[in-house]
């Protein structure tokens, strides 16, 4: 019995170490050093409308930029789904063979009286590392892409004033990787990826990856932060 007890001390002992030892490479994985950085408003912004607005936005895994800009003011909705591809190899393992052209994304619709377009590129550059380039943290591959997909020529414009200002300021110490992708559709994703941080707070990879966004932005963003999400409605999901 004493010899068990021993031994399942230092088994115990020996998986403290290894998953110290775990974290702590995870800690030093590309794609988590420029996340979390404090952002300068955008110079250009799109003036102040009535009517909602649309945002298209790719910032690799879609379950955690989902559930930040759930968290966002003047949100009315964030839904996880595909962009750059075509709608046809618009399904979760099709674009996980990074062969279709598809970026992980999420169609963020806004309140523009509420939050500025530019706004939103501002929480959306601190809330992933805009330098990795297909990629983010453990995931690899083109449809891990930073990317903006803009609805409008006046969105685009935004875009690009904003990526070159960051690079002029050095922001992130490293060049942009964000591209500017107009004229492409978004198709939303099956219903299971919807929501998916709000309704598994505890899965490892939200834990790990994702629920650090949420700290980020009430920390970068309190006068931006909401406590309760805005969820996609249960009548709009598909499967």
């Amino acid at each position: 019995m004493r010899i068990g007890t021993i031994g399942l001390l230092a088994g115990g002992l020996l998986a403290v170490g290894l998953l110290a030892g775990l974290l702590a490479g995870a800690a030093a994985l590309p794609g988590l050093a420029a996340e979390g950085v404090a952002v300068p408003a955008p110079a250009l912004d799109e003036p102040a409308g009535r009517a909602p607005e649309v945002a298209v936005l790719a910032g690799g895994c879609f379950w955690g930029i989902q559930g930040v800009f759930q968290h966002v003011k003047g949100v009315e909705n964030a839904v996880s789904g595909y962009a750059g591809g075509a709608e046809d190899t618009a399904r979760y393992h099709q674009v996980g063979s990074g062969r279709t052209g598809h970026a992980e994304a999420v169609e963020v619709t806004f309140d523009p009286a509420e939050i500025s377009y530019g706004e939103i590129l501002r929480v959306f550059f601190a809330a992933h590392d805009p330098t990795e380039r297909d990629r983010q943290g453990p995931d690899v591959g083109t449809q891990y892409r930073t990317a903006i997909f803009p609805q409008t020529a006046a969105q685009a414009k935004v875009a690009d004033a904003y990526i070159d200002q960051l690079d002029a300021a050095g922001v992130f110490g490293a060049k942009v990787a964000t591209t500017v992708e107009p004229g492409k559709a978004f198709y939303p994703a099956e219903g299971y990826h919807q929501n998916y941080l709000t309704l598994n707070p505890t899965q490892p990879y939200i834990v790990y990856n994702d629920l650090p966004k949420l700290r980020n932005l009430e920390r970068l963003f309190p006068a931006l932060y909401r406590s309760d999400p805005v969820l996609v409605p249960e009548a709009s999901l598909t499967n």
